[in-house]
């Protein structure tokens, strides 16, 4: 790893725009960052000014703290036409209570290295009950071009009320919408193809099941979805599912953690409430399950490298912990089980993301705000 700078803590890299060399960092308090190219020509520096502010200090809608934030950004497509990107945030402005939002964003007409935070426009809120579980990684499908968006159960402890596998709930879900178009009142499309456009659920559910999907991620290459689940108290999960796979899949959550059932384990997982009776039709278990026991307790869904500078090591997958750190590659067999390697050597505490720029490249953030570049050795 190699150290390219810091911002103020809370750190999330998010891939920028096709063919754009510039570092996007994300600060959890409510700001976007930018770094200059790291070429030749070009070292590696901090822009002084944020590409957007909408923190608290600068009189911006986000809620940060804890868990709560900016958590999430991602680039339309077709940035470089529209100019238009899409950020998750958590907040109590304009709301009863706390919500969780989608907002669409222009840059400025003048300055590539501004936003215009008067052009913000919430497109989706969800309400939140609790300050915990918000997920937030929003990414754009490589092969659909349609807005994921992982959202937590709610939090609180147990998923209390029940969201994961309620199919109604927008909560503990990966939804799936169309940001190009408008239905039904809404400033989004739903696809013709999602699980429950036709009825039987909400229709922006796509993926259910889920506690925290802190971070998830495709690769750019196949369409497989990489899903990190932040677990309970027992285990962190980690599901790669085929693009096959992902329509409607359920990840188990609260009826399952990993693959134990909440109900006859001594209620470990559902611990509120009437438990879930487990049942395992059509559930999908995670490839590789790591305990707390073990020091995971955050786990974090990384990349599948598909950059140009290190040939040995595209297509496999790394990513980490917040607590455990470290770093683990794997890539999916023909089976659908992993191929795991947990790597040797010296790496940062307290990762809070593993995340590619628009070269392929491999780029881990911190909670304390700096930005590693990851290097791969001969």
């Amino acid at each position: 790893m190699r150290k390219i700078g810091s911002v103020v803590g809370g750190a999330m890299l998010a891939t920028a725009p096709p063919g754009d060399l510039r570092l996007f960092v994300v600060e959890q308090r409510g700001a976007i960052r930018i770094f200059t190219p790291d070429t030749p020509e070009s070292v590696t520096a901090l822009l002084p000014d944020p590409f957007l502010d909408i923190s608290q200090d600068a009189g911006g809608a986000v809620l940060a703290g804890g868990e709560q934030g900016l958590l999430g950004l991602a680039f339309h497509p077709r940035y470089k036409d529209n100019g238009t990107f899409f950020v998750f945030y958590t907040t109590r402005i304009g709301g009863a209570g706390l919500r969780d939002v989608v907002t669409k964003c222009q840059v400025s007409a003048t300055d590539p290295n501004k936003a215009d935070p008067a052009s913000c426009t919430e497109i989706l809120s969800i309400p939140d009950f609790a300050g915990n579980h918000n997920g937030g990684m929003i990414e754009f499908g490589p092969k659909d071009g349609l807005l994921y968006i992982g959202t937590g159960d709610g939090g609180g402890a147990g998923d209390p009320q029940r969201t994961g596998q309620d199919k109604n709930a927008l909560l503990g879900k990966i939804l799936r919408i169309d940001v190009d178009k408008t239905s039904a009142g809404k400033l989004y499309g739903i696809p013709s193809d999602n699980p429950y456009a036709g009825g039987g659920g909400a229709p922006e559910v796509f993926i259910l099941g889920l506690r925290n999907p802190w971070r998830f991620s495709f690769d750019r290459e196949t369409g497989d979805l990489w899903i990190g689940d932040v677990g309970q108290g027992v285990i962190e999960e980690m599901t790669v599912l085929r693009p096959a796979q992902q329509k409607g899949a359920n990840l188990g959550w609260s009826m399952f953690e990993g693959n134990g059932c909440c109900m006859t384990q001594g209620d470990r997982c559902s611990q509120v409430g009437t438990q879930l009776a487990c049942d395992t039709t059509g559930m999908i278990a995670p490839q590789d399950s790591r305990t707390h026991g073990d020091g995971w307790i955050s786990i974090i869904a990384g990349q599948t490298y598909r950059g140009t500078c290190y040939p040995d090591i595209v297509g496999w997958h790394f990513y980490t912990d917040y607590g455990k750190g470290g770093l683990v590659k794997a890539r999916l067999n023909t089976d659908n089980t992993l191929e795991i390697v947990n790597l040797t050597g010296s790496f940062p505490g307290s990762p809070a993301s593993l995340h590619e720029d628009a070269r392929g490249e491999l780029f881990m953030t911190t909670t304390s705000g700096d930005v590693y570049h990851l290097e791969a050795g001969p």
